[in-house]
């Protein structure tokens, strides 16, 4: 039953309940965290990319001052991490990740062992007393040595240090299309690798509790039960025996929605200790020793008939996953996100793809915000922007006649995309661009010897992802629904528990904002409960644009139930049938008397202090839980992005001089904060298209260690954003919206490097692959220098 209200608080852009905390320094993360007795660890990590560990020298460690152990993979027995596939070994190879590296290294930065000392400082000094001596072994550093017929092999067991090896789809007589099409285009594009770059690095805090027989490990962590579940298995424990608290989180697109081994280490010490072991990472092993992501290699090509409309979509998909899977998703996460994803928003008769993921001496690939569509994206993108240039169309023309428009719809690729706004978004930010007079400048510019490019990108964001869409994947753990519990104090204040993770997508407010609409309370009598174990059965975190989509249906369906507790409630008092009665603020008031009403506080109070006026069929107490998972191939928001750049002669920079994005991502709890969703990840996209890359010398040694190599766009670089709404509620959620988290990012790199190639269409010179550099961009507008003649 819907509250009577006229003040709704879906839909407002209210302000975020979270800042006031956040933004006065009263946040407690991970790294404030202080425990009387608490030691402090850090890692001796490999210094070659590939070797076999001859002999572990901690006898100098000892000795430091302050140092109260260290430890190896000998010492401390653990189990290793395994993230499984329910694929044949032709398809998938599974890889161990031991905790501690015990008789070999695959990348520079693994960890050995670990140094635990009474200080940070004195761990570090530990750290550098360390003696590992290997024998080492050739590194694998890219695609062509890992593919090679006579590969060093990263694992033994994976045959050209191929992890995964899947045609997904061949629509039969594919290559006869490809014969006859008046049109054939190719692109082969890769994109680099890159760090998601939290604000907060990675750190944990283990102690043992005595009282509960428990190990409590507070963490910084997007799946916190999934933690527990694999620092359980690690250290040989009953779940019931390990708790996971996530504090407040500065981040974390991705990176954290794996299991690390760091965490499950500090759990052994302090298990091991019984004393509290914090470890935080520093920057340096942020940047070089921590998952990566983005790494991948695209062969496509796409046929045309002659008014423009696509007929084939044929490609092959190489991602570099470094040197081991990642667990839940295993090193399948990218390239079979790309391969099923690839046509996207638009309607492809027939497709072929291969997707494989390699085994590199990398440090490994976790999923990062948007996984594998930025790159998928401009990928199609590029496609569709060549075949415009081939067939002399508009490349905006070109996508109207190819776009989905009619819905539901079932692409080549098995999909159903739910209803959408595909050729809405596009016309719209069109015609936003050539309102604020973009085409006039650049028509103006170009005149004047200026370079200056307008470029755009479509796509789809599929969210929502329950059990059935993660089965697909055939993995060994699948995520997918979600839990929440409401419950009611005898004040009639509102306590709200979910299994997902908020690490800055303001869930305190927007989870907020749909249970005071369900039950008709005040926002501010609404507190959100999220990150610890022991507080909900199970929950799968937030990635892949979930929380509110998934998690907040289950809080919306728990919140219904407790409504409907408090009419029945207040109706066996009245002596009517529940439906007589309606949820009003703060109160549940009689149908045919609307002033006759009971307050929350009144039916608390009833339900816990005078339990014995309830009716037989009523239990004491006042909290409903409830569980929403999505039984088809999810929700697909939607948008269109749009970039104007001007590219500088002198030194090839590329100037983001305006930017577009119209989105539809359903029906939007805050506005705001999508919109803030939508500034974040189009600042991530840029710089995947501009600036951020890791890339390894012929011995394995990573090149951005630190903020002087590892280039990040700042405010100077990104640009005033223009957003428009679009809304086309989902069917099947509870509160009809859609995902928001990864858009931003997902549209940025393909609308970025469009745009540069409109600049740069003079020269005759386009470009395919990511990151654009000032150098590439000089040497395209710089006319090579005229033969001397003798």
């Amino acid at each position: 039953m819907k509250p009577v209200r006229n003040d709704r608080l879906v839909g407002r852009s209210v302000a975020r309940r979270e800042d006031p905390r956040l933004l006065t320094g009263r946040g407690r993360f991970v790294d404030d965290i202080e425990l009387p007795g608490m030691l402090h660890a850090q890692f001796v990590r490999s210094t070659v990319a590939h070797g076999r560990i001859t002999a572990v020298d901690l006898s100098e460690v000892r000795e430091v001052p302050g140092v109260l152990a260290a430890f190896t993979a000998d010492d401390l027995v653990l189990g290793d991490i395994v993230a499984q596939l329910g694929r044949p070994l032709d398809e998938f190879v599974p890889t161990a990740m031991p905790v501690l590296a015990g008789d070999r290294v695959r990348f520079v930065g693994e960890p050995v062992a670990v140094v635990v000392a009474r200080d940070p400082y004195t761990a570090e000094d530990g750290v550098e007393a360390a003696k590992v001596t290997y024998e080492t072994l050739p590194p694998v550093t890219d695609e062509e040595q890992a593919l090679a017929a006579d590969a060093v092999l990263v694992h033994e067991q994976a045959a050209r240090n191929t992890l995964v090896d899947v045609a997904l789809f061949a629509t039969e007589g594919i290559d006869e299309i490809f014969d006859e099409a008046a049109c054939v285009v190719h692109v082969e594009a890769r994109t680099g690798r890159q760090n998601a770059l939290p604000l907060e690095t990675r750190g944990a805090v283990a102690h043992w509790d005595d009282r509960e027989d428990q190990l409590v490990l507070q963490t910084c962590t997007q799946v916190p039960h999934q933690v527990r579940t694999v620092a359980a298995r690690c250290l040989r424990l009953d779940e019931r025996a390990v708790r996971v608290i996530v504090p407040d989180m500065g981040g974390g697109f991705g990176l954290k929605c794996v299991v690390g081994r760091e965490e499950i280490a500090t759990a052994a010490a302090a298990l091991r200790l019984r004393r509290p072991v914090k470890w935080i990472e520093d920057r340096k092993d942020a940047l070089s020793a921590s998952f990566l992501a983005r790494e991948q290699h695209y062969t496509a090509r796409a046929a045309f008939d002659a008014d423009g409309r696509i007929l084939g979509l044929d490609a092959d998909i190489v991602c570099d996953m470094g040197a081991y899977s990642c667990y839940p998703f295993t090193a399948g996460i990218e390239p079979l996100m790309a391969a099923a994803e690839l046509p996207g928003v638009y309607k492809v008769p027939a497709y072929r793809v291969r997707g494989r993921a390699i085994t590199t001496n990398k440090a490994p690939t976790a999923p990062y915000r948007g996984v594998s569509r930025p790159q998928h994206v401009m990928v199609a993108e590029r496609l569709m922007e060549r075949a415009a240039r081939e067939l002399d169309l508009d490349p905006v023309e070109i996508r109207r006649r190819n776009v989905i428009t009619e819905f539901p719809y079932t692409g080549v690729n098995n999909m159903t995309y739910d209803p959408g706004s595909y050729l809405e978004s596009l016309d719209l930010c069109e015609r936003t661009l050539k309102e604020a007079g973009w085409y006039e400048r650049q028509a103006a510019a170009r005149a004047a010897g200026r370079h200056i490019g307008i470029g755009y990108s479509c796509f789809s964001e599929r969210t929502g992802y329950g059990s059935a869409a993660f089965a697909q994947r055939r993995m060994e753990v699948v995520p997918g629904f979600d839990l929440a519990e409401v419950r009611m104090d005898t004040s009639g204040a509102v306590t709200v528990t979910t299994g997902t993770m908020s690490h800055g997508q303001s869930h305190e407010t927007t989870m907020a904002q749909i249970v005071a609409d369900a039950l008709g309370v005040d926002l501010a009598r609404v507190k959100l409960h999220q990150g610890d174990t022991d507080r909900i059965t199970y929950g799968w975190g937030t990635f892949a644009s979930r929380s509110i989509a998934v998690g907040g249906s289950a809080v919306r369906l728990a919140a219904a139930k407790l409504g409907d507790k408090l009419r029945a409630i207040a109706a066996a008092e009245w002596g009517v049938d529940p439906d007589q009665t309606e949820l009003d603020l703060g109160r549940v008031r009689r149908r045919d008397a609307p002033d006759t009403a009971l307050t929350h506080r009144h039916l608390a109070e009833t339900a816990y202090l005078k339990s014995h006026l309830l009716p037989k069929d009523i239990d004491p107490g006042l909290t409903a839980s409830a569980v929403f998972d999505v039984s088809n191939d999810g929700t697909f928001s939607n948008a269109t992005h749009g970039a104007v750049v001007e590219l500088h002669e002198g030194t090839g920079q590329v100037e983001i001089l305006g930017y577009v994005c119209v989105e539809d991502c359903g029906v939007a709890i805050n506005p705001q904060v999508v919109e803030g969703q939508c500034r974040g990840g189009i600042a991530q996209g840029i710089a995947g298209a501009l600036f951020e890359q890791v890339t390894y010398d012929a011995q394995g040694e990573p090149s951005a260690t630190s903020f002087m190599d590892y280039k990040v766009p700042t405010a100077h670089e990104i640009p005033d954003i223009t957003i428009r709404h679009l809304e086309t509620p989902c069917a099947f959620t509870e509160t009809g919206a859609k995902g928001a988290g990864e858009g931003g990012t997902i549209g940025a790199p393909a609308a970025v490097l469009n745009a540069v190639n409109d600049a740069l269409r003079a020269t005759g010179v386009e470009l395919d692959n990511t990151p654009i550099t000032p150098e590439t961009v000089h040497r395209a507008l710089t006319p090579s220098a005229p033969e001397q003649t003798p």
